[in-house]
């Protein structure tokens, strides 16, 4: 069960990725993204990283977001982690997905699944004010992805992707 949810989310990156950098275009001149399930980054990635946090890279030979980039800044950069799943939202989704939004320091940190969002998991992020939280005033969002039309059909508490800024 555990393989066959494995290589479903795999199926689904390209399609997220995709429909991310859609969003990002018209809001954006320069940004980027790539599959990273693989532990794999590459030089233009890393090459956004600042030296005084290169140990990142360290922890990530281990574990790694489903899809990584930045948005290129006048004088930085924003990262973007994207976690993927082919089942429901848990609660280890979200503390995994946080892990990484911590570990880049990312600025959006999206947590989608083909399933619905569930309710037991927004009432509890309003009842736990911080479960959604992030270090820098930043928060985490999770995305609902409708895999037969690869759209996204719901942003929970908001698409940050929207703001533009």
């Amino acid at each position: 069960m555990v393989e066959a949810v494995k290589m479903q989310e795999k199926e689904l990156y390209k399609p997220i990725k995709a429909k991310v950098e859609e969003i990002l275009k018209p809001k954006f001149s320069d940004f980027y993204l790539e599959i990273t399930a693989d532990k794999k980054f590459s030089n233009k990635l890393k090459a956004e990283i600042p030296d005084y946090r290169h140990i990142i890279f360290y922890f990530l030979k281990e574990v790694a977001p489903d899809i990584t980039g930045f948005i290129k800044k006048n004088y930085s950069s924003d990262f973007i982690v994207i976690e993927v799943k082919a089942e429901a939202v848990k609660l280890d989704h979200i503390y995994q997905t946080r892990k990484y939004a911590e570990l880049f320091d990312a600025k959006y940190a999206l947590l989608v699944s083909i399933e619905e969002i569930p309710e037991e998991i927004k009432r509890l992020s309003k009842t736990v004010h911080s479960l959604l939280s992030l270090p820098g005033y930043k928060h985490m969002t999770l995305v609902h992805f409708d895999d037969e039309t690869k759209k996204f059909v719901e942003w929970f508490p908001e698409n940050p992707l929207e703001k533009g800024g």
